[in-house]
């Protein structure tokens, strides 16, 4: 690595950024007394952690009623012509 020009431009060099964020975002949640996770519960948890701790929780749930009205009904609603009161409800607290 080119440390010279890395701490020249700001970046940052150490490790420590990643260790702190993998020990918040996994560490934390996965360890703890009586606590005992299979990997696919693991795996399953831990995208909605980081999730939480970036702080896109609310747009992520939007994303994904979204997708799932998408999955569930396709386009039901346009094709019979009714409009999907639920999501623009969604749309317009969101507009306002």
């Amino acid at each position: 690595m080119a440390y010279d020009e890395y701490l020249e431009e700001g970046f940052p060099i150490g490790g420590g950024v990643v260790e702190s964020t993998c020990g918040h975002t996994v560490k934390d949640r996965m360890e703890g007394t009586g606590r005992r996770w299979s990997i696919q519960g693991a795996e399953s948890t831990l995208p909605l952690r980081s999730v939480y701790t970036s702080s896109d929780w609310n747009a992520y749930w939007e994303w994904h009623m979204k997708l799932e009205r998408s999955r569930l009904y396709g386009g039901v609603f346009e094709a019979l012509g009714i409009a999907d009161e639920y999501y623009n409800d969604i749309l317009n607290k969101k507009a306002a």
